[in-house]
């Protein structure tokens, strides 16, 4: 039977020595002698009943037993650490307050969240949605997250990244549509800033039929409408891009059209703070990754 009280420090010996299959680099990355991460590894081994290496003349090979057991240590050091490293960070939790349009959030944040938890474990975050019209001051908001050009008057804002509107619908309507004249016999769906599809239509140059779709205060609902069919919709494609995947949606034109994009807003009158220069600082590293 295997022991269950197996010594840590050579479990940890045998995950370095089996991510390296380097005695050597083991050693040093431990900052322990070679001589000792041998002992370990044999003392771990023997209580195992199972050999974990093949000692090879220019390195390690990993047997069978070692490889099952590599990943399973590896996952759980990088738990332990990721619990100690929450421990560290010994600031208050402090609230933070955003206000953030529908589309982003739902198209991009949502799907980060927890990877802003990990990096900002002392910001208790509480988002709250809109539809692009958003009061910083009489809703109590430390910073917002807007679709637009920035400039609204009394905020600092930081461009996050463009977001362009390209024709989109379900795949079965974009299966039937082969120029953008096409359109013209679909239904437009329309969000509240009436003149997207005349500046879409002028870009590819094609003249712009009557358009009577329905009418979105919400680029989610405008995208819902039109992956259940019920026309074309011109939606940011950077935060469909799931919907593009699963096959809910079908982008049939290339062509797109550039009306704004999305910025991180906050009142100059009022300081920043910890935990709005951290989400701050996150939110501008991972949009620049694209």
């Amino acid at each position: 039977m295997i022991p269950m009280h197996l010594p840590l420090n050579a479990l940890r010996a045998f995950e370095a020595s089996a991510r390296h299959l380097n005695l050597t680099r083991a050693a040093q990355e431990l900052n322990v002698t070679q001589t000792a991460v041998s002992q370990h590894i044999r003392n771990l081994e023997d209580r195992l009943g199972q050999p974990l290496f093949r000692r090879l003349p220019r390195g390690l090979a990993l047997t069978d037993e070692g490889q099952a057991l590599q990943p399973v240590l590896a996952d759980a050091f990088a738990r332990i650490a990721a619990a100690l490293e929450r421990f560290s960070d010994q600031r208050p939790r402090e609230v933070l307050t955003v206000g953030a349009v529908g589309t982003f959030a739902v198209g991009w944040l949502l799907p980060r969240l927890r990877d802003f938890q990990a990096a900002c474990p002392f910001v208790d975050l509480r988002l709250l949605t809109n539809n692009n019209r958003v009061d910083l001051a009489g809703e109590g908001l430390d910073c917002a997250i807007r679709f637009g050009d920035g400039a609204w008057h009394g905020t600092e804002a930081n461009r996050l990244m463009e977001a362009p509107l390209s024709a989109m619908c379900a795949p079965a309507i974009a299966a039937r549509l082969r120029t953008p004249a096409d359109l013209a016999h679909q239904p437009l769906l329309r969000s509240y800033r009436a003149d997207e599809w005349s500046s879409w239509f002028a870009a590819a140059g094609v003249p712009c039929p009557l358009v009577r779709g329905a009418v979105f205060d919400s680029s989610l609902t405008l995208a819902e409408a039109a992956a259940q069919g019920a026309g074309v919709a011109l939606l940011p494609v950077r935060m469909f891009t799931r919907e593009l995947q699963q096959g809910r949606l079908a982008q049939p034109f290339a062509l797109e059209l550039a009306r704004g994009g999305y910025w991180l807003t906050r009142l100059k009158s009022r300081p920043p703070t910890a935990a709005l220069e951290a989400f701050r600082g996150w939110l501008l590293r991972e949009t620049a990754q694209g």
